[in-house]
């Protein structure tokens, strides 16, 4: 055996399992990260009830300081979001410790009142399971960056492993083998979106690089984090508390004179030790035009209004970083590149699933027992996550419609129903008689997908979101598709391998 091929055996095998021990866990992270392209729109659409006018930022800001002032004088910080074109409302949070927990409201920008707006988390629990998982913060981002590790091998080893990675692209077997198949569909999608598959996991662990490797910021500042994200232009050095209490300006006011200074309104206000005669208000604006994740702010004194500081002009190595969290994020993308990363995404979505089918059907014709428990237990976690996870996400979109909208605790029932409906789908693909377990596994999310614009229309109704029920039923389509291919008799596959041979 050559050296060359050692290695490439080596390189399959590395391959091969480093794919199918995260491959679960790696299929919901480009799923639900694919959907956060179109957060505001998902946001938008859970949220009906919002208009799409734009109030007074600075009067919505008043209200918004007047509320946290009567809801939580004592806080140690609160975070106002003005009203802009894609959340209308005023979306505030206030938190007393800097681990939380931290409690959040949509407030009416005319009243500051709690909004009659359905409780939702819209788009954002889809952006914030991508990389959390929805389980304590630290937890779900270090299980995502050791998948995102395994992922990034999985990557190299796949090009190192496929010689004929290229010519097998234009490539597709389906009807000479199932093996043959699933492998030339792998090659397909990875290979088609290879540069974004490097690309995003790449950038998805520069992003968490500060919590992977965070020793040498420790060593070089002492343990004191916070100077060097002020040093390398991140953030504006805070104030220490007076420790006594101190009367502030009306936010408003701190709004307007941001909006005087830069001409544009704050996308965030924050508020730091609101009460305290040394309290910091610190807007942020939205990143300019580019690729660089940078957000622009300047600092006031809550008291009298002075300007306090402003970031300044972030270095090489700052700079470097900002443009890796821009192209994961893609917040400089217009409509037609962000189409462009929402198709990539699905095809990242799509080599990993065809790369754990790939597994079983590999593994079938080796001499393992087809009803083994290893076996077994790979094809059920498949049809669990890959049939089950859509399932989810259409009683979750679904949920949004049909539960009463003064229900306490609206959004976490939506939750709830995201994976009550992920878990029974994995169950019931688990019981399924394997000859038909993918069409119906398949046939449940594809109808789920179907149903929400015929819901939407009869809650709701608004012309506005015809594109968004457009999607929708597009998406059941694809997967009704996916369910009438994986219905194929296998025994007419057969006969077209033979009929074709004969006439040959």
């Amino acid at each position: 055996m050559s050296r060359s091929k050692s290695v490439r055996q080596s390189m399959a095998w590395l391959h091969t399992w480093s794919g199918l021990v995260v491959g679960w866990v790696l299929f919901a992270i480009f799923v639900t990260g694919t959907a956060s392209y179109y957060r505001p729109e998902i946001s938008s659409w859970m949220r009906p009830e919002l208009s799409e006018a734009v109030s007074d930022p600075v009067a919505a800001a008043t209200s918004a300081g007047a509320f946290l002032r009567k809801t939580m004088p004592d806080a140690m910080g609160w975070s106002v979001r003005p009203p802009n074109a894609e959340n209308p409302a005023v979306e505030v949070y206030w938190w007393q410790s800097p681990g939380g927990p931290f409690h959040h409201a949509l407030l009416d920008p005319s009243t500051g009142e709690r909004s009659k707006v359905r409780d939702s988390r819209g788009g954002d629990f889809l952006y914030r399971f991508h990389f959390e998982l929805n389980l304590p913060p630290i937890w779900g981002r270090w299980i995502v960056s050791a998948c995102a590790m395994v992922l990034l091998i999985a990557l190299v080893t796949g090009i190192v492993t496929h010689r004929r990675i290229f010519a097998d692209f234009f490539t597709f077997r389906r009807d000479r083998s199932a093996q043959r198949g699933w492998l030339d569909a792998h090659n397909v999608v990875g290979v088609l979106a290879l540069p974004f598959h490097l690309m995003i996991v790449y950038t998805g662990l520069v992003t968490l690089s500060s919590m992977l490797m965070p020793w040498p910021v420790l060593t070089a500042y002492q343990g004191n984090g916070l100077r060097y994200y002020a040093e390398a232009g991140l953030m504006i050095a805070g104030r220490p508390p007076a420790g006594r209490p101190g009367t502030a300006l009306p936010l408003g006011e701190i709004v307007a004179r941001a909006i005087a200074a830069t001409g544009q309104t704050p996308e965030v206000v924050m508020v730091s030790g609101p009460g305290d005669a040394a309290a910091t208000v610190t807007a942020y604006f939205e990143e300019p035009p580019g690729l660089a994740h940078l957000h622009p702010q300047i600092a006031y004194d809550a008291a009298t209004g002075a300007e306090i500081g402003r970031i300044g002009e972030a270095g090489a190595a700052t700079r470097t970083g900002a443009v890796m969290v821009g192209l994961h994020e893609a917040h400089f993308a217009a409509a037609p590149l962000r189409l462009l990363f929402f198709l990539c995404g699905l095809m990242g979505a799509a080599t990993v699933a065809t790369g754990l089918v790939l597994w079983t059907v590999a593994r079938a014709p080796k001499g393992a027992d087809p009803d083994g428990f290893g076996l077994r237990l790979v094809r059920v976690l498949n049809l669990g996550t890959i049939a089950g996870l859509p399932a989810g996400l259409g009683a979750y979109l679904l949920a949004n419609r049909l539960l009463p909208v003064d229900l306490d605790g609206r959004a976490e029932w939506e939750v709830r129903g995201f994976f009550a409906a992920w878990i029974l789908a994995a169950i019931a693909s688990a019981l399924y008689p394997r000859a038909r377990a993918w069409p119906l596994a398949l046939i449940v999310p594809a109808f789920a997908f179907l149903a929400i614009p015929g819901v939407d229309a009869l809650t709701v109704g608004e012309v506005r979101f015809l594109g968004f029920d457009a999607a929708m039923a597009g998406l059941g389509l694809l997967l009704a598709v996916g369910a009438r291919l994986t219905a194929r008799p296998r025994q007419n596959r057969t006969r077209a391998i033979l009929h074709r041979a004969a006439e040959a």
